[in-house]
């Protein structure tokens, strides 16, 4: 049976240790990088917002050019 000394101990929690600081690299990492699609995200979002608002602003125009021209048809 193998023995457990106080340095192998250390020895494990020195690998423990350094593989909980790779562990938080790579959180700060993925903070970074949601961070940034998130931010994508909320352009994309606007970017779809004001396409739906120059839609609606064509409508309300054509729907007046049609009006003007006696174009619209009748709702029955």
């Amino acid at each position: 049976m193998v023995e457990v000394s106080g340095e192998l101990i250390i020895e494990v929690l020195k690998s423990i240790q350094n593989r909980m600081i790779k562990l938080e690299e790579n959180m700060v990492e993925l903070k970074t990088e949601m961070r940034a699609m998130r931010t994508h995200m909320i352009a994309m979002q606007t970017d779809i917002a004001n396409l739906y608002a120059g839609q609606a602003k064509i409508d309300v125009r054509l729907e007046r050019i049609e009006l003007r021209l006696e174009l619209h048809e009748a709702h029955v």
